[in-house]
């Protein structure tokens, strides 16, 4: 009897160390690799051997493993990074900005994204956010958020304060970007979709050798919902960056500064404005396009009734 006991208890004891599953919240839904279920499903097959073969030390194999680096991330866990501070740019959306350990960094390639992990009302969930801070940066780094009134990862972002301990893992997709490699780059963004694109400018200023032309097209309400303002007025001054803008509720171009009437569409982005666009580039355009998956659709096919090959565009 008392063997049989210890067996039974045994057995507890390896349940309780089964993986759980994920719940379909906890899928930010941006094609991760690894998502949590591949997570789950590796820690699974990892379970179920160590418990054929009696072995718990098989539960925590190819943990240690791998190349260690200077980075301070994980595609597979996660790490908390104090919020240092935050600022307004919008009545829905702020400029959020995170302590590192000292001398470290994100390890970011350009246009990744991380996986953000909250949770409301007890439910877990996950999404995911690209960092505008450039990709050296070491000691912090930046999000640009935008919250819903009904997303339920906006609530959690909306209890954060100062020095709370926020969770992300990654980095994840990316737009393998080289000096030189595309003459002309047309980036298209709606919103927050600027985020990617920022860092991807910036990293093309900074190089004196990289003579990449980039015309930057911005999609937003107004004037005043133009994220990032400053940066990309200070960006076009460089002779390889144009910026243009599409507000679709802006009233009047004489409600906009001087600097901003001439190269400032009201109304939606249609066929016309990107047939012009796309004849003003110095060269043939690589397109790269971020937004709503909406928004990436209709660009995207806007850009082949102009003649662009799908090779020639990369939506985020």
């Amino acid at each position: 009897m008392q063997c049989r006991a210890e067996e039974e208890e045994e057995e507890e004891d390896w349940l309780r160390l089964r993986p759980q599953e994920p719940l379909s919240s906890q899928c930010c839904g941006s094609g991760c690799r690894p998502c949590v279920f591949d997570t789950y499903e590796r820690d699974l097959e990892r379970w179920t051997r160590a418990r054929e073969s009696r072995d718990r030390s098989l539960l925590a194999e190819d943990r240690a493993a791998g190349p260690r680096n200077d980075t301070v991330l994980s595609t597979e866990s996660f790490s908390a990074f104090p919020l240092e501070s935050v600022e307004v740019l919008t009545s829905d959306t702020c400029l959020y900005r995170f302590k590192l350990p000292t001398g470290g960094s994100l390890g970011l390639g350009l246009g990744q994204h991380l996986v953000l992990r909250g949770a409301v009302e007890g439910l877990e969930v996950q999404r995911a956010y690209t960092p505008i801070s450039p990709v050296s940066a070491e000691g912090y780094c930046e999000f640009l958020i935008k919250v819903y009134t009904e997303g339920l990862m906006s609530h959690y972002i909306q209890t954060w304060k100062e020095g709370d301990l926020v969770q992300w893992r990654g980095p994840f997709g990316g737009f393998l970007y080289k000096p030189n490699t595309y003459g002309q780059l047309l980036m298209i963004a709606s919103g927050t979709g600027v985020a990617p694109m920022i860092p991807l400018i910036q990293h093309i200023t900074d190089d004196e050798e990289d003579e990449t032309s980039v015309t930057l097209v911005g999609c937003f309400r107004t004037y005043k919902n133009i994220y990032m303002r400053s940066f990309l007025q200070e960006q076009s001054r460089f002779w390889n960056i144009t910026t243009y803008f599409v507000l679709s509720e802006e009233e009047n171009l004489d409600n906009l500064p001087w600097s901003y009437r001439e190269k400032t569409h009201l109304g939606r982005l249609n066929l016309e404005v990107l047939k012009a666009l796309v004849k003003c580039c110095k060269k043939p355009p690589f397109a790269v396009i971020c937004g709503s998956i909406a928004f990436n659709e209709d660009t995207f096919n806007l850009l082949r009734k102009l003649g662009l090959e799908e090779e020639s565009c990369f939506r985020f």
